[in-house]
């Protein structure tokens, strides 16, 4: 059997590695402590791993903080900065990440219109950009297993919410496989292939002995 021409993919209605953009909103360690929706510890892990998704399919990342610059917060967990490295991120005072001029000018300067969203906490730093962009024709796709709230409650309603607003849910493994899509993409398969086993297998086991770190 053979595979149909692979799809425009700037114009493909699924997310390709060419129509869409990795948003990464404060992982910090205050942050990702309080977490109360899903295991820290696997939190960690599938935003790591979502991070090393992104890079692999050369995807453009804009990562954010909050009051990194003020003093009132402390940089990104340790786990997500060894991966990102010197990449640079947008730091704010908002909560809301697309009332800052800096940020939202990041992200209509890769031209991508398929945001894929993730952020600490669901019911505020995730919500506020993700219904601001879609208002603004962006298409959102929050990778559920990646994003956390302050409790199951907090975490769920905020996803309906998104999603009631036209946002998408999907998950780290779909993320992953919609990317790839063919294995006749042969140049991505090493990653695809060190990247599910890692995220989805052993990971778990390579972060279960460190703390969340400054």
């Amino acid at each position: 059997m053979a595979s149909e021409p692979i799809r425009d993919p700037a114009k493909d209605q699924l997310l390709t590695p060419k129509n869409s953009a990795l948003i990464i909103i404060d992982y910090q360690p205050v942050q990702v402590n309080s977490i109360a929706s899903m295991d820290r510890q696997l939190l960690v892990n599938n935003i790591v791993g979502v991070a090393k998704i992104g890079l692999a399919y050369q995807l453009p990342i804009i990562h954010s903080t909050v009051n990194v610059k003020t003093g009132l917060n402390k940089p990104p967990i340790v786990q997500l900065r060894r991966v990102l490295k010197d990449l640079p991120t947008y730091d704010r005072t908002t909560i809301n990440s697309w009332e800052d001029e800096e940020f939202v000018k990041a992200v209509k300067a890769t031209g991508r219109k398929k945001l894929i969203m993730t952020a600490l906490w669901t019911e505020a730093c995730l919500t506020f950009p993700a219904l601001d962009a879609i208002r603004e024709g962006y298409e959102v796709y929050v990778v559920v297993d990646a994003v956390g709230g302050t409790s199951v409650t907090a975490h769920e309603s905020a996803l309906r919410r998104i999603e009631q607003a036209g946002g998408k849910m999907i998950s780290w493994p779909q993320l992953l496989c919609e990317l790839q899509r063919d294995w006749a993409r042969k140049e991505t398969v090493p990653a695809f292939m060190n990247l599910f086993i890692e995220t989805g297998g052993t990971a778990g086991l390579q972060f279960s002995s460190e703390v969340v770190k400054e």
